[in-house]
């Protein structure tokens, strides 16, 4: 935990004796929006995805955390409520720490406090970001910016084949619209020659029309 580096051996020591451990299956939620924050969870395997849900079962998906990440660190401050839900993708095993103890911790050990606001600095960037996407993006760009996003530091090459592992539901959770519409902007992209599809997975046709695409071009 980057957080917790300038500490001592003794006072890390301290610290996992405060720990408590919490398994969680698959689907199964770790907490909910809107309720008071105790505790920061620290992911100690498997998977997390921070989530909203609308009245209308409507979700969008706002990160997925891995091991070693934090959650909650905002209402751990401000006092308010968490701002998703948590909902392990896999079996996960979660770390947690008591909020008072961690306030008394970055009090007396500023380097922890700073260690955090970076953490929150970088989420509100993707808040920022994800703002932008849904008041300036249509949705087919939305999709070839994921879709890049997805390849990582793969070569963006003709036949490279993308495993998204998602429903269009899930997708669309993500880019923040509906199944419907992620469905017709796959298969505009599909009929264009940009890419095919096999199930879950994408094929990359033609990489330069879909990173134009990304980029709002046509």
């Amino acid at each position: 935990m980057p957080y917790f580096r300038s500490l001592s051996a003794t006072q890390l020591r301290g610290l996992a004796r405060t720990c408590s451990s919490r398994a969680l299956g698959s689907g199964e939620t770790l907490f909910e929006e809107g309720t008071p924050c105790t505790r920061l969870f620290v992911i100690a395997s498997g998977r997390i995805e921070i989530r909203q849900t609308s009245l209308r079962g409507r979700e969008q998906v706002f990160h997925t955390e891995q091991p070693g990440a934090a959650l909650g660190e905002a209402p751990l401050f401000d006092g308010g409520g968490y701002i998703g839900s948590a909902v392990a993708l896999e079996t996960t095993r979660v770390l947690s720490l008591p909020r008072a103890m961690l306030i008394t911790l970055c009090r007396t050990h500023p380097e922890v406090a700073l260690a955090m606001m970076e953490t929150l600095a970088r989420r509100v960037r993707r808040f920022a970001g994800i703002v932008s996407d849904l008041a300036f993006r249509p949705v087919p760009e939305r999709l070839a910016r994921y879709l890049i996003a997805t390849a990582a530091r793969q070569p963006l090459s003709p036949g490279l084949e993308l495993d998204l592992q998602l429903t269009q539901a899930q997708l669309a959770a993500r880019l923040g619209t509906v199944r419907e519409l992620v469905a017709r902007a796959l298969g505009h992209l599909e009929q264009s020659g940009v890419l095919s599809r096999k199930g879950s997975r994408v094929v990359v046709r033609d990489p330069v029309r879909l990173r134009a695409l990304a980029e709002g071009g046509e």
